[in-house]
């Protein structure tokens, strides 16, 4: 079952666009929201990646130069 966001929905309602049409361009536009929070979560896990790979290489620096 798709979901739908009902603002969107009630604006093409009174735009005065059909109700089956304003029903698919609101689950179109809650599918691409669906899409873009999933790729958020994966940058979300790259950062932290990145900052865990970061702390390691800089005290992997500091200990050669300091100890």
């Amino acid at each position: 079952m798709t979901t739908m966001i009902s603002e969107v929905y009630d604006v093409f309602i009174s735009a005065g666009a059909d109700e089956e049409k304003a029903r698919k361009a609101a689950e179109a536009v809650a599918e691409h929201e669906q899409r873009f929070d999933h790729i958020d979560k994966e940058l979300l896990l790259l950062k932290w990646m990145m900052g865990v790979m970061l702390a390691g290489i800089v005290s992997l620096v500091l200990k050669a130069f300091f100890v």
